[in-house]
């Protein structure tokens, strides 16, 4: 059965596909209740929504961290370049009104913790052990493995790692998610899940 949610999540820009959506919900809703949430790359807030409703159930947050200037492909003149979110008086992309109108729709305001920073720099002098970590963010190599650096450590024992757009094939994607998702196999340290469409999923052991 289909998760209910509090705002039609269609209405919502963003790139995950429903059955994403809903794997997110289900791990999110099991591991907010060994820890708050992480992800890196909110955007406008629909996989945000999907998280956050879980984390909620159990009276537990969700940090979500985006400096919300886009990744590479939202830049003026790329192929994402939505120029609804495009502040022409600064000439930078800024989806953070359009987050915080979905969080505030989607009565999330007591459940999410909005960190506008570039993912490094949120994790620079974090100690919060954390239930889930979805990584979702900047999808050139850089942004990825430091994604990857920044916030593993993190995930608790019987934690959740999530990595979205994982395409083994360079024909259907950028690489850069599935080299990390290839690094979380090899490192040891989870358990691999059945992959949900493009989402990578690990157990930490």
């Amino acid at each position: 059965m289909p998760v209910q949610l509090p705002l039609n999540i269609d209405s919502v820009k963003g790139f995950l596909a429903p059955e994403e959506g809903e794997a997110l919900y289900q791990y999110a809703l099991e591991a907010s209740q060994l820890g708050p949430c992480l992800e890196i790359g909110s955007y406008c807030g629909k996989s945000t929504v999907y998280l956050g409703v879980a984390c909620q159930q159990n009276n537990s947050v969700l940090y979500a961290v985006d400096h919300h200037r886009g990744s590479e492909e939202h830049q003026l003149g790329e192929e994402y370049h939505d120029s609804d979110l495009y502040d022409d008086s600064i000439q930078l992309m800024d989806s953070f009104k359009v987050f915080r109108t979905t969080m505030r729709e989607a009565r999330l305001d007591d459940t999410i913790v909005p960190i506008v920073a570039p993912s490094a720099v949120a994790s620079r002098h974090w100690a919060t052990p954390l239930g889930m970590v979805f990584i979702d963010g900047g999808h050139s190599e850089e942004a990825a493995q430091t994604d990857f650096r920044s916030w593993v450590s993190f995930i608790k024992p019987g934690g959740i790692l999530a990595i979205h757009d994982i395409f083994p094939n360079p024909e259907e994607g950028g690489q850069a998610p599935y080299n990390i998702w290839k690094l979380a196999k090899a490192s040891g340290l989870f358990e691999e899940l059945p992959m949900v469409n493009t989402l990578g999923l690990f157990r930490r052991r």
